[in-house]
């Protein structure tokens, strides 16, 4: 039965990338990275009362998706796709109310469509504006 799995659940962040992804398929893995994280980032960003075991559970959960979708989003060459890959990565940071990190990625973005999108989103960016 899976709820005795001691293992715990493997997120899809964790999963080896068995080739080089092209720009597209990096964008829609950093977009399925993002929708997975959306509840622990959410977790992150919102203080409730769990003990704090799960608070640190969830923070490595999202720092790991994180992680990987910057890492995955540098290696994308087309500037419009690494920028809207960035844009999903700064929605996730904003759930998480990781305004620090938000802002550096925000700055990384240059089409200004996208940007303007980002800002209409997420307000306190404004100050971050190029």
């Amino acid at each position: 039965m899976w709820w005795f799995n001691k293992a715990g659940r493997k997120d899809i962040w964790d999963d080896p990338v068995e080739r080089p992804l092209g720009d597209i398929e990096a964008a829609q893995r950093i977009r399925a990275i993002c929708r997975d994280a959306a509840g622990c980032a959410e977790a992150v960003g919102s203080p409730d009362k769990r003990p704090p075991n799960k608070q640190q559970i969830e923070r490595d959960r999202y720092e790991r998706a994180v992680k990987v979708a910057m890492e995955t989003a540098m290696k994308i060459s087309d500037e419009l796709v690494r920028d809207s890959a960035v844009r999903e990565i700064v929605g996730l940071c904003m759930k998480a109310n990781n305004i620090k990190t938000g802002r550096a990625l925000f700055r990384a973005i240059h089409a200004g469509s996208i940007k303007a999108e980002v800002l209409r989103e997420h307000p306190t960016l404004e100050g971050e504006q190029a």
